[in-house]
C-alpha cells in the first residue's frame, strides 16, 4: 500500500543559500533522508514544479503576506507536466501563527477551465473520489468566490526533494531556477512566453517537519551557519514583475463575465448570466 506522505500540518523554515552550500547540504541529507518518490531516478533527485497562483483584483493574498499577517493563505493550482491525463492539485496553503496547514484536492485537468469560469465544483471534477479531496476542493472554491479570485501568476522551478522514511515527518527541498510571468488564463502549460527569473544564482532551502525539529537537522543548520529568511515565490514574483502587471487582466476571464447560462455557486455570475439571457442569444 502506498504511504500518504502529505504534510497537512507542519512547521516550515526557509533559507536562501549559495550553490556550494546546497551541494554540502545534499551530501549531509543523504545520511538521514531518502529521495522524494517523485524524484527517484531523476538527475540530482530533482523534478519540475509548476504553479498557477490565484488572487483578487487587489492582490489580497499577496498583501496579507507582504504585511506579515499571522493568519493568511495562498491559492494555487499545482501541476508537474503537460500530460492532459495527469491530475492537477488545487491547493490552499494557510499560515496560522507559526504553523502551516496545507489542503490539496486532486482534480481532472479538463475540469480546470470549467471551474475558472465559475462552474460549481462537482464530484466528477475530482481525479478520483476521495472525501478529503472533495472537502478541500469545496474549501478552495469558497475562498475563490469570497475573493473573486482569478489566475494571476505562473511560477515554475526545479525542486530537489528528500523525505524521511515512513509517513514523512521530515521533508527537505532545494529549489532552483525559479521563473515567473503574469498568467490570466487556465491552460496550465509548462512553457513561458517571456519568463523573469527570481532568486537568481541562489538556492531556496526549505525545512519542513510535522513534529519537533530533529537534532540532526538543528546540527545541520548550526554547522552550515544557516540564517532563516523569507523566500516567497508568489510574493517575489509580484515584486519583480510589478503589481500592475499581475493585478490587471490582459486576457482570460473576469468574474461576472463568465460564459455560462446555468446557475452557479457564485451569485455575481448568476446575475451576469441572467442579463445575457435577457439581451438575447447574440448579445454578450
Amino acid at each position: 500500500m502506498k504511504v500518504d506522505r502529505a504534510q497537512r500540518q507542519r512547521r516550515e523554515i526557509k533559507y536562501v543559500i549559495p550553490e556550494d552550500t546546497a551541494l554540502k547540504v545534499r551530501s549531509y541529507l543523504s545520511s538521514y533522508l531518502d529521495p522524494d518518490e517523485n524524484a527517484v531516478g531523476k538527475v540530482d533527485n530533482s523534478y519540475d514544479v509548476q504553479s498557477l497562483y490565484l488572487d483578487s483584483n487587489q492582490l489580497m493574498t499577496y498583501h496579507a503576506a507582504a504585511n506579515g499577517d499571522r493568519n493568511r493563505f495562498k491559492l494555487r493550482i499545482r501541476y508537474y507536466d503537460d500530460d492532459p491525463e495527469s491530475p492537477v492539485y488545487f491547493e490552499i496553503k494557510r499560515r496560522i501563527n507559526e504553523g502551516i496547514v496545507k489542503q490539496r484536492a486532486r482534480v481532472r485537468r479538463e475540469a480546470v477551465k470549467q471551474l475558472l469560469v465559475g462552474a460549481s465544483p462537482s464530484r466528477e471534477h475530482l481525479f478520483s473520489w476521495n472525501p478529503q479531496h472533495w472537502s478541500d476542493l469545496l474549501d478552495f472554491w469558497e475562498l475563490v468566490e469570497r475573493l473573486q479570485a482569478a489566475p494571476r501568476l505562473h511560477n515554475a522551478y526545479l525542486r530537489e526533494a528528500y523525505v524521511s522514511p515512513g509517513k514523512g515527518a521530515v521533508r527537505v527541498t532545494l529549489d532552483r531556477n525559479v521563473r515567473v510571468e503574469p498568467e490570466f488564463g487556465g491552460d496550465l502549460t509548462s512553457k513561458f512566453r517571456k519568463a523573469s527569473e527570481i532568486f537568481a544564482g541562489v538556492v531556496i532551502l526549505e525545512l519542513k517537519f510535522t513534529e519537533r525539529m530533529p537534532t540532526w537537522l538543528i546540527e545541520m543548520v548550526r554547522g552550515f551557519d544557516l540564517k532563516s529568511t523569507g523566500a516567497a515565490k508568489y510574493g517575489g514574483g509580484v515584486e519583480v514583475l510589478g503589481h500592475n502587471k499581475v493585478a490587471r487582466r490582459l486576457t482570460g476571464f473576469e468574474w461576472g463575465h463568465a460564459e455560462t447560462l446555468v446557475p452557479t455557486s457564485a451569485p455575481w455570475l448568476d446575475a451576469s448570466a441572467a442579463l445575457r439571457r435577457s439581451l438575447g442569444p447574440n448579445r454578450k
